[in-house]
């Protein structure tokens, strides 16, 4: 026999940011209780389903037998000849007494019976069980009860507990909160408390009572809402599934609506008015046939206003203007002090105690900037103007709008850029400098931006890493690891030659691309075998050698010298021998081999040389047959001894020319 189980936690409104963590940690504890207890859902898909809304986690489990079976469990304690410590110790933890342990072997064994229970029993401990456990970003104590440290905490004051198996009410109590079949429904459309009757009841009666409980349903009408509000308008919502979410996460009863704002803001740039129209107020904005902003917004209501929403579009138009035009103001007062100006303020704002203020740093990056632009180690990339951006770079910092909106920090310096009449790539360098800055970020390619986005991580990475200021284990606090990715994607993307660091820096930028590439289906032990060979600084060099290398070793040719290598490394390793003075005539199956490497390793040398990896390769693979025969035709280890010598030289040889393209003793397989 088995029931499905129904729970509803009701509290004041739970910050929309936290619900997707609060349903999955609802159902992980909930499975945690079952589990210790020996209960399991039915194997159903979705046999447990969370839902939630502002004010309510939801959990709904399927097919839950009603009750535990009983369980006999064996555990073994302390040896006979144990100190008594051992022995009260396991006593301790199995509640048993001495008598009622069982000897074999010198060994003390409890053996455990453990009756079936009622499932509702298990649940009655279980709900308070996990609702004290429930890990919240944040919680809050309320009431009188709240001056004692011991009193319930939940994220916001808890005011209900539904827990219905079977349609009958699982009776807990938790501070006071005794559980129930009564919940309430929408704030404003529904009035008075709704009976449960159970899970199958549930949806139904709070759809009923203008709440629908599941998210992703209310999520999928935020986004269809707000997409058919802009096209009926003739036009088109910009996506944003995060406020898609939030706004799902805000509301009970969603309901999309489109307003307008004056079209005078629209001056202001169009990042600025999605920023403060996103992060303020949670609207999306629209963008008209052509793709230009659009003096629209859709706001998300959460009620069905008998006016279609006139009264809140007014409402949340008048908010927004009010919004923009302290961005209009930022805007307009910004654009009254030069950035050259601007820029003298940086000096009062320290980037770190040990490598000064952020003045400081600007001119670090600008000689930077400039000295890799003047070596042509970022080809068309005029100095002056690689000077003057990394001068300007980090000037809007100081600025209303991005002390406003710290998002909007090297934008905001572009477009300031721009107004001043700089040249249009010293304003984009200024805008993109900080680029790229996650894996999926678009690299720059324009050179004066390269130089200084360069220069700006080179800068950073040198001076945090001389300070030993360096990552560790998974903390990052000043991003360093993001630093060197953006430095191996703009070198790599760019095609630079530029020899990146030395030393412990350099080892930092071998892990780092070593993740880089794994992401991108390289394996990282290719990597390894050519930094193990050391004196490579070039990425990109670097690169075009390790995808050569994994284009090689996927070859028949590649796994069969990469086992003769193997085999010849093994014997050298346990071999110590020194070659013998004398002139060796060597036999014809030696005799191959040998011409078969003296004919190689110019070729692999030359390939090297000119950077044709490919043809390196090409030359490697003709070595793998003389290989394959030496070992099947020759005895190494010769009781002569002169022979014995000659054929590990002719090994070692072999090993010197396999390792002019990679250390293979680092490859796997």
């Amino acid at each position: 026999m088995s029931a499905h189980f129904l729970l509803e936690l009701r509290s004041e409104e739970i910050p929309a940011r936290m619900q997707a963590q609060a349903r999955a940690d609802l159902e992980r504890l909930f499975r945690k209780e079952l589990e210790s207890a020996g209960l399991r859902p039915g194997a159903i898909p979705d046999a447990v389903k969370v839902w939630s809304t502002p004010r309510r986690l939801a959990l709904i489990a399927r097919d839950l037998p009603l009750a535990t079976e009983a369980v006999r469990e064996e555990l073994k304690g302390p040896r006979t000849s144990a100190p008594p410590q051992a022995l009260e110790g396991f006593l301790r933890k199995t509640g048993l007494s001495a008598d009622q342990l069982t000897e074999r072997d010198g060994v003390w064994f409890a053996v455990l019976e453990r009756p079936g229970r009622a499932t509702a029993d298990v649940l009655a401990e279980a709900i308070p069980a996990l609702i004290r456990a429930f890990p919240w970003p944040k919680s809050q104590r309320w009431g009188a009860a709240s001056l004692s440290s011991e009193s319930l905490r939940w994220v916001r004051p808890l005011s209900g507990i539904i827990a219905l198996l079977g349609g009958e009410v699982v009776p807990c109590d938790i501070g006071g909160i005794v559980s129930g079949r009564e919940t309430v429904g929408h704030r404003f459309h529904h009035q008075g408390t709704i009976t449960i009757d159970g899970v199958d009841d549930y949806a139904a009666k709070l759809r009923a009572a203008h709440v629908i409980v599941d998210h992703a349903e209310r999520e999928a009408i935020v986004r269809d809402g707000a997409r058919r509000a802009a096209s009926e308008a003739g036009l088109v919502l910009v996506d944003d599934e995060g406020l898609v979410i939030e706004n799902a996460g805000l509301t009970e009863w969603p309901v999309p609506l489109l307003g307008r704002f004056d079209e005078a803001f629209l001056a202001v740039p169009p990042e600025v008015i999605q920023l403060t129209a996103r992060v303020n107020q949670k609207y999306f904005i629209c963008r008209d046939a052509a793709g230009k902003l659009a003096n629209a917004f859709v706001c998300t209501a959460n009620i069905a206003a008998r006016d279609e929403g006139a009264a809140i579009i007014t409402g949340n138009r008048k908010v927004l203007a009010a919004r923009l035009s302290d961005a209009r103001f930022f805007w307009d007062q910004d654009q009254k002090t030069p950035l050259a100006e601007q820029a003298k303020k940086l000096g009062r704002i320290t980037f770190h105690d040990k490598l000064g203020s952020l003045a400081e740093k600007v001119a670090r990056v600008a000689d930077l900037a400039e000295w890799l632009a003047q070596e042509g180690l970022v080809p068309g990339a005029d100095p002056a103007e690689a000077r003057l951006a990394a001068q300007l770079c980090k000037t809007d910092l100081v600025t209303e709008m991005v002390g406003e909106f710290p998002e909007l920090q090297g934008l905001m310096g572009g477009y300031y850029a721009r107004v001043e009449g700089l040249p249009d790539a010293v304003a984009d360098a200024i805008r993109d400098h900080y680029k790229p800055v996650g894996q999926g970020d678009d690299v720059p390619r324009a050179p004066v931006t390269v130089a200084v986005a360069l220069a700006d991580k080179l800068d950073t990475l040198r001076g945090f890493f001389a300070i030993d200021e360096k990552p560790t284990g998974s903390k990052d606090p000043f991003a360093l690891r993001r630093a060197a990715l953006g430095v191996i994607r703009l070198i790599t993307d760019n095609g630079l030659r530029l020899a990146v660091a030395e030393g412990d820096l350099l080892a930092f930028f071998a892990d780092r691309l070593k993740v880089q590439q794994r992401e991108a289906g390289v394996r990282h032990d290719l990597i390894d075998a050519v930094f193990a060979l050391g004196g490579e600084d070039d990425l990109v060099r670097l690169l075009a050698r390790v995808h050569a290398l994994q284009a090689f070793v996927g070859t028949e040719d590649g796994v069969n010298l990469l086992a003769g290598y193997k085999r010849a490394a093994n014997i050298l390793k346990k071999e110590t021998w020194q070659p013998l003075p004398q002139t060796y005539t060597a036999e014809p199956d030696e005799a191959l081999l040998g011409a078969a490497l003296a004919e190689a390793a110019p070729k692999v040398e030359a390939g090297i040389a000119s950077e044709d990896f490919t043809a390196a390769m090409a030359a490697l693979a003709s070595l793998r047959a003389p290989i394959d025969a030496f070992f099947e035709t020759v005895t190494v280890n010769d009781a002569d001894a002169s022979k014995r010598a000659n054929r590990l030289a002719l090994l070692d040889l072999f090993r010197a020319a396999v390792h002019k393209v990679a250390d293979f003793s680092r490859i796997e397989g």
